[in-house]
């Protein structure tokens, strides 16, 4: 069973940063395609970002693309979403999900199947 779960949410005054952690199971990390997504109040789920299991290519949507990076830790089977310039309307709950190799480059969140809990992110002054 793919187990994740997210950290690094909280409170940033607009143009501040913030580091996400998603942790994966440890046995299925090297195999999946993992995304982060959000959810703001009242919205759907929203793509930001997918890394490959393979090579750690990195595909972006443009919700935040130029202030969001996403990266991979194989040695701590962990995923990051450094996010930095953070504008009020991005809060939202953010959510890590894994998905078969095939969905890299895709963030339709229908094509991912295991998904964390999400962490809380408050942008406001």
């Amino acid at each position: 069973q793919v187990q994740l779960v997210e950290s690094g949410g909280g409170s940033v005054q607009p143009g501040g940063s913030l580091r996400l952690s998603c942790v994966v199971s440890r046995y299925t990390f090297n195999y999946y395609t993992i995304g982060w997504f959000r959810q703001a109040p009242g919205k759907g789920r929203e793509g930001i970002a997918c890394i490959s299991n393979d090579d750690g290519s990195t595909y972006y949507a443009n919700s935040m693309k130029g202030r969001s990076t996403i990266s991979r830790d194989n040695a701590k089977s962990t995923v990051y979403l450094q996010m930095g310039s953070l504008k009020p309307d991005d809060t939202a709950v953010y959510y890590c999900a894994a998905g078969a190799p095939g969905v890299f480059g895709h963030l339709g969140a229908n094509l991912y199947d295991h998904w964390g809990q999400g962490t809380q992110v408050t942008v406001s002054s």
